[in-house]
């Protein structure tokens, strides 16, 4: 045998063994085996609001009911977080358990997935790791709360969600209430339009702020139903604009008083600078302090919020098959 073909051999060699000791560390549930078998609608779920945006106990009962709600609707739920190592897309109790109630969940981005994965630590995935992870296994419809965006300063600071970054480049139908409240959003529309990110408003006409259905700022684009989503997902694949994601933004049915609201931004804004709070810690600093200067009302309006996300998505997901 010719030499060059005793390396090309060693190189497939190497290379199949590389993909095997990668589908090592990503685990797939029982249930999303199955519905990716069967091609059945799926929905990607994020874990971060689960360790991270709502407080114990309550996170791990919200994070049953949209399941629940996701199954009910015809479509699987794939919550997707980093467990010792592995990526799992899809959650068993146990392990939703564990997102739930461990002490060593942290927060990962894009940026840290291998890191995480190569020291065998646990965390769970922001919207862009998660969009990146439900990307790669082929799952194209994604529920949240709120996007990240540009932060207030961020002139200064620089301080813009990866999010944005990845939902420039990924193929991802994402149903969220709009920018979180505590962002630059006009700043952060702008950005989304630089990006060619689309957008629209399902049945609004005003781009939503999380705890307000209304930001302030018009949208160019409204939908009325589900399978009107779907068509726009089946059209831009077909004019071959679907690299880059299609945000719907859902607005909350029960919003926070606006002075009430605002009065509690303010408030947040001044104590994080006064505590020296930036970069990521911002955002879990200003939503901790949302949920005790409201005395719950932020919660149950989050809560509110991601259930119905997962409604919408679910609704998407069937109409898309």
């Amino acid at each position: 045998m010719e030499l060059s073909a005793i390396n090309a051999r060693a190189y497939l060699l190497i290379t199949s063994a590389k993909v095997v000791h990668m589908k090592s560390v990503i685990k797939y549930s029982v249930e999303v085996a199955q519905a990716m078998a069967a091609g059945s609608p799926i929905v990607a779920l994020e874990s971060t609001i689960i360790s991270h945006g709502l407080p114990r106990p309550s996170n791990l009962a919200v994070a049953i009911e949209c399941e629940e709600i996701v199954r009910s609707l015809g479509a699987t739920p794939a919550t997707i977080a980093l467990l010792d190592g592995v990526v799992h897309i899809g959650l068993d109790p146990a392990e939703l358990n564990a997102i739930a109630n461990r002490d060593d969940i942290s927060k990962a981005s894009i940026r840290d997935l291998a890191i995480v994965i190569a020291q065998g630590k646990s965390a769970a995935t922001t919207v862009a790791a998660t969009a990146h992870i439900a990307a790669t296994a082929g799952i194209k419809v994604f529920a949240t709360g709120g996007l990240g965006g540009v932060h207030r300063g961020a002139n200064e600071s620089f301080d813009e969600s990866a999010d944005l970054t990845a939902l420039s480049e990924l193929d991802m139908t994402i149903v969220c209430a709009g920018v979180k409240s505590i962002l630059d959003i006009h700043a952060t529309l702008e950005r989304l339009e630089s990006l060619s990110i689309g957008l629209v408003g399902y049945k609004t006409n005003r781009f939503p702020g999380f705890y307000l259905n209304d930001s302030g700022f018009d949208l160019e684009h409204r939908v009325e139903s589900p399978q009107e989503i779907a068509d726009i997902i089946k059209a831009r694949t077909l004019i071959g604009t679907s690299s880059k994601a299609l945000i719907v933004a859902n607005p909350v049915k029960t919003e926070m008083a606006k002075i009430r609201h605002n009065q509690i931004l303010a408030e947040g804004l001044a104590k994080a600078s006064q505590n020296g709070v930036s970069g990521k810690a911002v955002t879990p600093y200003l939503l901790e302090h949302f949920h005790s200067a409201s005395e719950g009302e932020s919660l149950s309006i989050n809560t509110e919020i991601i259930k119905s996300n997962c409604a919408l998505a679910a609704e998407i997901a069937v109409a898309l098959k």
